[in-house]
């Protein structure tokens, strides 16, 4: 991925040091709103993306380097307490597959795959796809780094969503493939981090969110529970987003979102019951960090979607730019 431009001090510093060779380098105070602040979250994503695919011209020492490391704690523990201070510390008591259903029945945020199906433009949804390509083309990676810190049954399902997801074995139906299909159907760039420039730190923290949970084994239940919210409410929306694109004659760009559809709706069950509800009952004392991280999804993707139509309802784009009176095209 090739490095974007800085949006303010934090990704600014990191990037002045990500060109050179690695070295020691002091962590400035996070600056920013840790829940959707454009630089923290671009700051945040760029230290991520050394333990996926890495970043052009930036040295692959970086990775673990003990300086690169400690900034990137420093961003994690302020959006871990901003999420923390303002989702409710649930108990370890009652039936979890209950309680996950519950956490997305209570979800009274405006809906963005209705929005989508009924009132999208084209190029409204094009936007909605390069949010969507911070995690799309990457698709299932964040939740695979779970798969060594789980044991038995969790792990065992898990591994089951996972190889779906992967394709089953074609490297032509592995999702993060057919997103790309989707956006070179829309006339869209799907290389790898193509985007990184225009999405803003709303869409940046719902990645993350997935990253931090994964790389931190003391979340593994957050991971789970993150998982396990994210496949039961994914068949609905993606049915929608289907239609949307039928409704705009972009018929050939739905194989994704079709794929989803079916595939999700397996998903949810094995996700709810064989994952979720068997991590809980072999670790009872991760039941609140599921529900956690179950929760922190909601949240982040209602702001997401909310960033998304209060933007269009403005009519303004609800991509990033550094200059707000400048138009955006993709």
């Amino acid at each position: 991925m090739s490095l974007p431009d800085p949006r303010g001090p934090l990704s600014r510093h990191l990037l002045e040091h990500f060109v050179q060779s690695p070295h020691e380098f002091s962590s400035p105070s996070p600056e920013g709103d840790p829940l959707g602040s454009d630089d923290f979250h671009l700051a945040l994503y760029l230290c991520y993306e050394l333990h996926y695919r890495g970043l052009t011209g930036v040295s692959e020492a970086w990775e673990w380097n003990p300086s690169q490391i400690a900034f990137r704690q420093s961003l994690e523990v302020r959006f871990e307490d901003a999420l923390r201070s303002r989702i409710p510390v649930e108990s370890s008591n009652g039936d979890i597959a209950t309680r996950l259903r519950a956490v997305t029945e209570t979800d009274s945020h405006p809906s963005l795959a209705d929005y989508m199906r009924f009132k999208s433009t084209i190029e409204q949804f094009k936007e909605f796809v390069v949010h969507r390509s911070a995690y799309q083309l990457k698709e299932a990676d964040p939740h695979s780094w779970v798969i060594p810190r789980l044991s038995g049954r969790a792990k065992a399902a898990l591994v089951e969503i996972q190889a779906d997801e992967y394709g089953s074995g074609s490297a032509e139906r592995i999702h993060a493939r057919l997103f790309a299909n989707t956006m070179d159907a829309l006339e869209l760039d799907s290389d790898y981090g193509a985007y990184v420039d225009v999405i803003p730190g709303v869409s940046l923290a719902t990645v993350n969110l997935m990253s931090m949970f994964g790389l931190n084994r003391r979340l593994r239940g957050a991971t789970v529970g993150h998982l396990a919210v994210f496949e039961m409410t994914s068949s609905i929306p993606n049915r929608k987003y289907a239609s949307a694109l039928r409704r705009l004659g972009a018929n050939g760009a739905t194989d994704f979102f079709d794929e989803h559809v079916e595939a999700d709706a397996v998903h949810e069950m094995i996700a709810l019951h064989d994952m979720a509800a068997a991590l809980a009952e072999d670790e009872p004392a991760l039941t609140g960090d599921i529900l956690f991280g179950a929760r922190a999804l909601v949240d982040l993707d209602a702001a997401f979607a909310s960033h998304l139509m209060s933007s269009w309802a403005a009519e303004q784009s609800s991509l990033y730019t550094s200059d707000a009176s400048a138009p955006l095209s993709l």
